[in-house]
């Protein structure tokens, strides 16, 4: 459950970010790509908790100390500078959480779960080949 705990949070973590980034962003391209996370990481969310109902699991209600810390420290921040911050997050962060939901898709114990997993990883790989390009725009990362 482990899986189940952490995804839900990640994905909170995700919809607040995108959130800041539509407010404070500087670059049209990030202000989309953070309405994007908004959008998908919360239909993630509601399919996760219908998941948890049904298997009468309890999710966490929101995110932990270093997600809450990583979301002040990000609002804070303006312009260019929250755009470079903002997009190298989502990448390492994208990265990760492929990892953990390829994982979770092959060897994870509950059908259902892995279903989510499965299911959610296409979305996932997606955001990382946004979050890279749009990285590569802002000047968050050069591209190898």
């Amino acid at each position: 459950m482990k899986f189940a705990r952490d995804a839900a949070q990640g994905g909170m973590e995700e919809v607040e970010l995108g959130k800041i980034a539509v407010r404070n962003a500087s670059s049209d391209a990030v202000k989309q790509f953070g309405q994007r996370m908004a959008d998908d990481h919360s239909k993630a969310g509601i399919e996760l908790k219908s998941w948890a109902a049904t298997e009468n699991v309890k999710l966490p209600a929101g995110i932990d100390a270093k997600q809450s810390a990583l979301v002040r420290r990000l609002s804070g921040m303006r312009s260019a500078e929250l755009d470079r911050a903002y997009m190298r997050d989502m990448v390492k962060d994208h990265e990760n959480d492929i990892a953990q939901f390829q994982k979770e898709a092959s060897s994870g114990s509950d059908r259902d779960l892995q279903g989510f997993a499965s299911k959610t990883l296409p979305t996932l790989r997606d955001h990382l080949r946004m979050a890279k390009e749009t990285s590569k725009a802002v000047g968050a990362m050069s591209m190898k």
